[in-house]
């Protein structure tokens, strides 16, 4: 079993830094793939990354849950173009370095999402998207 990083990454990108097997890559370009990702084949399920996200995004992938209660204030993300996904977010990641993302909704307190469409996302970044030619 692997863990998934889901739509509430905002690209800090300490969960990368932490990986002991390195399987957890930046999305690029960053409008189709705003999150960072972890290759579910690689995936060792050490949990090393979950503490390092200081945004809740990352869940063993059988506990990524379909009734994500939001606390308020919360950023979800998505590609460039996602209906209902036009606020602006711009933070730090895990360096100070700039984070801009033009995709993202915020969720209001008590707000309830599914995050399992997240899921089947890791594997196709890694499947059919840039995957790990995404570092280059």
């Amino acid at each position: 079993m692997t863990h998934i990083i889901t739509s509430l990454c905002l690209r800090d990108g300490g969960c990368a830094t932490v990986c002991p097997v390195e399987c957890i890559v930046p999305g690029k370009p960053v409008d189709k793939w705003p999150w960072y990702y972890i290759d579910p084949d690689t995936c060792i399920d050490c949990g090393a990354c979950v503490p390092e996200c200081p945004f809740a995004a990352i869940f063993p992938e059988d506990e990524v849950p379909s009734a994500y209660k939001a606390k308020g204030g919360e950023y979800l993300s998505m590609p460039v173009g996602t209906p209902g996904f036009d606020t602006e977010y711009k933070g730090t990641n895990h360096d100070g370095e700039p984070v801009h993302l033009t995709a993202t909704r915020v969720l209001a307190a008590g707000e309830v999402v599914d995050l399992t469409p997240d899921i089947p996302v890791n594997g196709a970044f890694f499947k059919e998207g840039p995957g790990y030619n995404a570092l280059k």
